[in-house]
């Protein structure tokens, strides 16, 4: 059985509607080229098609806020139909992807979907406070209906293999760092620190403050003994590359992000893992602890 993806809205600086429309679907070269990200014609040219296609799913649906972007992608990424209202698609896809990254939109364009319940796989980050995050929540008509994530939580190369990670030893510190704004790119820092460092204990903020002309900073410290995490994004005047310097008592280590067609295509294939399950794979405390942190540095 093939599973039934629609698509809607886009943001501003957020390509994903392109990417994870093809790593479903394929895509047109000639037609990707015109995008406006220039990154996902090349990453996604690097790849080998049909092979590196995600199997058993197909975006079907396209809808966004503008209608001339709404062909484009769909012209992109092969996408059959396009709607002039999201609510149209509902009763013709199994799931949703809400591929917008600007938060404060999510629970307007989620709800009647959660409502009708429908998985529903929103954009990091899933909310920028707690509250927020609970109110998406509510609208849930059974657990695990929500699946969101930074897909730099499954990136390989941001994951301490063993041998790494006993040259390293106990880690006392780490160090992240990305471009762009908090609002939208801190949690490609938190999950994969998160991940590396657990999401159980309850951290402790030591400051937060600006970076350059639009970047923020927080500092954190894990309890009992636990590491100090130095959190960066650097705007818009400050560019930067993605990474995480890790400190431990025998040594450190750098990890660079490199691989955003593989994490992306891991964290589709999770959701859709989760939607022939019936119930998200991922932790619902992980996802809260982010945005507890999220919350802290803004």
């Amino acid at each position: 059985m093939t599973i039934k993806l629609g698509i809607i809205g886009t943001s501003p600086g957020n390509g994903h509607p392109y990417s994870w429309s093809a790593i479903c679907n394929g895509y047109d070269p000639a037609a990707m080229v015109n995008c406006g990200f220039s990154v996902i014609p090349q990453y996604l040219g690097q790849r080998t098609w049909p092979e590196d296609q995600l199997p058993g799913v197909q975006v079907t649906h396209v809808w966004t806020q503008d209608l001339a972007e709404s062909r484009k992608i769909a012209e992109a990424a092969r996408i059959k139909t396009i709607v002039v209202r999201p609510e149209d698609m509902m009763d013709e896809i199994d799931a949703l992807l809400l591929a917008r990254d600007d938060a404060e939109n999510h629970l307007r364009l989620a709800e009647p979907f959660l409502r009708a319940g429908l998985p529903v796989y929103i954009d990091k980050p899933i909310a920028l406070s707690e509250a927020d995050f609970n109110a998406l929540l509510s609208l849930q008509r059974r657990p695990g209906q929500i699946f969101s994530c930074s897909a730099l939580r499954f990136a390989e190369e941001l994951q301490l293999d063993a041998v790494t990670h006993q040259r390293v030893g106990p880690i006392r510190l780490v160090q992240a760092m990305t471009p762009k704004y908090w609002q939208t790119y801190a949690v490609h820092l938190i999950d994969p620190v998160l991940r590396m460092l657990g999401h159980e204990a309850e951290v402790q903020k030591l400051f937060s403050g600006p970076v350059g002309k639009d970047g923020r900073l927080l500092a954190l410290r894990w309890p009992d003994g636990g590491p100090d995490v130095h959190l960066m994004t650097t705007g818009s005047s400050i560019p930067s590359p993605l990474t995480f310097r890790v400190v431990g008592e025998g040594g450190e280590v750098t990890l660079a992000f490199q691989d955003s067609f593989s994490a992306f295509r891991t964290a589709l294939a999770e959701f859709l893992a989760g939607v022939e399950e019936g119930s998200s794979r991922l932790s619902q405390a992980f996802n809260r602890r982010a945005v507890q942190i999220i919350e802290m540095g803004l």
